[in-house]
């Protein structure tokens, strides 16, 4: 393989109650990225549309990480890269991961399948690091492995891909806003109270388990954060009003993607996503705000490539 166009998803992370340790793939939102083998032992960036990105290559994520992984690889060519961000930077539904993840697959392609999915998210994880300062694997496996996925270990990584009932779809809201992921962080309290994390563990396990049973109700009563959400809702505006108009419509839950300041609500069916994409419509119409709704299935598969040779 010679030359390969690959689609990379977007991701929504922590999952309300998972912090750094939840994420799942968005079906109909993500970049557009090719690779192009060279007989140079370059690696160039020759095109970037739909955001304002490094061009250097040691500044870029997809450029740190395909940089890496043809050293290790011990890669007798270059690569051209060209990316067509589909999302904007900082909305929190993972763009520099959905950048990272689709250089760590589309190399790997071009390399022969040389590396496994649990190598892929490591790499990626480089990418994630130049990007946001964070070595964070959550949207990264996303986004490789497909559908919904945990974290289980950082030292050593373990990555567990989690069933996905086939009834959840995604509403999310992106606020015209960006907010980045380390200043996101700084918010954070160092330290958490005993009875909060027992709260947070429960809620984990429970939104999992819903996911194996495809309990519907146990997803939404799980889908909690009483740790991480109650600081940065704080830089979203008017969090409180969309979330409310989400359940009220009959979300099963909804929290901060990400980092944020996009707001994501997952619901049982078409019917409800609709009803539930309206509300979070009306509850914004007025706020002085430009935004950007998006409605869609949960991406089952992952990466997927478009056209190779």
């Amino acid at each position: 393989m010679d030359y390969i166009k690959i689609f990379s998803p977007a991701t929504v992370a922590n999952v309300s109650c998972g912090f750094d340790t939840l994420g799942f793939a968005i079906a109909n939102l993500g970049d557009e990225m090719t690779f192009v083998k060279t007989p140079t032992k370059r690696v160039d960036i020759t095109e970037i549309t739909g955001a304002e990105l490094p061009y250097d290559i040691n500044s870029n994520a997809a450029g740190v990480v395909v940089q890496k992984m043809l050293k290790d690889a011990k890669a007798d060519f270059g690569i051209q890269i060209t990316m067509h961000k589909g999302f904007f930077p900082g909305s929190g539904l993972g763009s520099s991961a959905a950048s990272s993840a689709g250089a760590a697959f589309g190399v790997n392609k071009l390399l022969g399948n040389k590396f496994s999915d649990l190598e892929l998210v490591k790499y990626a994880m480089l990418g994630e690091e130049v990007a946001c300062n964070s070595k964070v694997a959550d949207n990264v496996a996303a986004a490789i492995y497909g559908g919904f996925v945990l974290v289980r270990s950082y030292n050593p990584l373990d990555i567990v891909k989690l069933p996905t009932p086939k009834k959840l779809r995604l509403v999310a809201i992106h606020p015209q806003i960006q907010i980045r992921t380390e200043d996101a962080r700084k918010v954070l309290p160092d330290q958490i109270n005993l009875k909060d994390a027992i709260t947070q563990w429960a809620n984990v396990g429970g939104l999992i388990a819903g996911l194996y049973t495809k309990d519907y109700k146990l997803i939404g009563n799980s889908l909690e954060d009483i740790i991480v959400e109650p600081h940065r809702k704080k830089l979203i505006p008017h969090f409180n009003k969309v979330k409310n108009a989400a359940l009220n419509a009959g979300a099963l839950g909804a929290g901060i993607s990400g980092s944020g300041p996009t707001i994501f609500a997952l619901c049982e069916s078409d019917e409800i996503a609709e009803n539930v994409s309206v509300a979070i419509e009306k509850s914004y119409r007025n706020v002085g705000m430009d935004f950007e709704i998006y409605s869609s299935k949960i991406n089952r598969k992952g990466i997927k490539i478009l056209h190779s040779y």
